[in-house]
C-alpha cells in the first residue's frame, strides 16, 4: 500500500510541476502575442494560444478576482506558481505522510 501512496505521491507533484510550466508558457507566450512576435492570424498559432489560455485561466481567475492588474501588470501567475510550489513541497509531502501514518 505504500508503494501506491509513493506513485500516486509522483503522479500529483508530476502534475504540479506541468502546471507550473504551462502557467509559464502561457505567459511568455501572451508576451510574445503581445510584441507581434506570434500572429494569431496563423491557425496553428492561434489554436496553440487558445489551449494555453483555456489551460491557464481557470488557475488564475480566483487569484485575479482577489488581486486585480497594477496598472498594466498582471502579477497572479507569479502568486499562482508560488502557491503550486508551497503545495508541492510542504503541503503535498505532509499529506502523503498522513495517509501513510493512516495505512501504516
Amino acid at each position: 500500500m505504500i508503494a501506491i501512496l509513493e506513485f500516486l505521491f509522483q503522479i500529483v507533484n508530476s502534475l504540479l510541476g506541468l502546471l507550473e510550466a504551462l502557467i509559464v508558457v502561457s505567459v511568455v507566450v501572451s508576451w510574445l502575442v503581445a510584441f507581434d512576435v506570434i500572429n494569431l492570424r496563423n491557425r496553428t498559432a492561434y489554436n496553440i494560444v487558445r489551449v494555453l489560455e483555456n489551460i491557464s485561466r481557470p488557475l488564475l481567475a480566483p487569484i485575479r478576482r482577489i488581486i486585480p492588474p497594477i496598472g498594466s501588470l498582471d502579477i497572479t501567475p507569479m502568486i499562482a506558481i508560488i502557491v503550486i510550489e508551497a503545495a508541492r513541497t510542504a503541503l503535498l509531502p505532509a499529506l502523503f505522510r498522513w495517509l501513510g501514518g493512516l495505512v501504516g
